[in-house]
């Protein structure tokens, strides 16, 4: 069995060109509060650096902005929180599996945290039970937490249940931690909302939306759709009609825009992934909106 780790670093190269990879990763050391003095190294200005950080003798000489690098003052908390309902083991909007979007979305993340020194933890939950992993900063424990993920999510699962998921993390979690919630595509109810505040309201606090498919047969050659609930194929004549597809595509706009509404409400940023391509550039987003709202 392939690792899952080197798959997700195998689609960062192949997917992102290195300048992409490099600024995500200044937009994650951006997030972070806080420093020691101990001066580490130099490395290229990324978006989301102090402009106090410039070297401006090194940067003179190189003729390339460079900034001073030092040593993390202190080892930060990372959690990632992914539902594993379900709804999460159906195909995305690309057509690609919703699990490997969400493996490869907690892997780079996870990844930019064991660079940065910086330690992850795992809850995965659905309606019937929430699993934990406790903090690790090994790429050996970012194996784990993949695979886990990975054989969590099954068609056999039980249904998606964020309340219920973040309502037991935000009991369970006692140390301020940088939160990365990874869920499927659905609307924030009253209560997610409430354990939404609850948990921003201690911890710093980011959510990511992995894309439904296109349930709507828009070309000739449009391939079947399954219901993972019902296990029975979405009728044709329902997925061509013109009137539907007006319909569903409101439906979908709508169910965005409400999402977005309740987070930028919260204070959180949020981002949607519609395929494993879109993955480093979303993310580049997310920790960039994460970070002007906290400077606001």
């Amino acid at each position: 069995m392939k690792q899952r780790l080197m798959k997700v670093k195998t689609r960062m190269r192949i997917h992102a060109h290195r300048k992409t990879i490099e600024l995500l990763d200044g937009e994650y050391s951006s997030i972070h509060h806080g420093r020691s003095h101990d001066f580490d190294d130099l490395r290229e200005y990324a978006p989301g650096d102090e402009v106090k950080d410039i070297d401006w003798k090194a940067t003179a000489r190189s003729n390339v902005p460079l900034i001073k690098r030092y040593i993390a003052s202190r080892q930060h908390n990372i959690v990632f929180v992914v539902d594993t309902g379900r709804g999460m083991a159906a195909v995305g909007e690309s057509g690609e599996p919703k699990s490997e979007i969400a493996i490869q979305a907690v892997g780079v993340l996870a990844y930019l945290a064991t660079r940065h020194g910086d330690r992850a933890a795992l809850f995965t939950g659905n309606s019937d039970n929430l699993d934990h992993m406790p903090q690790g900063g090994s790429e050996a424990h970012i194996e784990r937490m993949l695979r886990r993920i990975d054989e969590s999510i099954t068609l056999q699962s039980p249904q998606s249940d964020m309340t219920f998921v973040l309502t037991q993390v935000a009991r369970r979690l006692k140390h301020r931690s940088i939160v990365f919630i990874v869920a499927d595509d659905i609307l924030l109810n009253p209560d997610m909302v409430t354990q939404l505040g609850r948990l921003h309201a201690r911890h710093e606090v980011m959510w990511v939306s992995v894309g439904d498919a296109d349930l709507m047969a828009r070309s000739a050659g449009a391939p079947a759709v399954w219901g993972v609930d019902t296990r029975a194929e979405l009728p044709d004549f329902v997925r061509r009609s013109r009137k539907l597809q007006r319909v569903f595509d409101r439906g979908v706009e709508q169910r965005r825009d409400l999402l977005e509404g309740e987070l930028r409400k919260k204070g959180v940023a949020g981002i949607r992934i519609g395929s494993i391509k879109e993955t480093v550039p979303s993310l580049f987003r997310l920790l960039e909106r994460h970070r002007r709202a906290s400077r606001a």
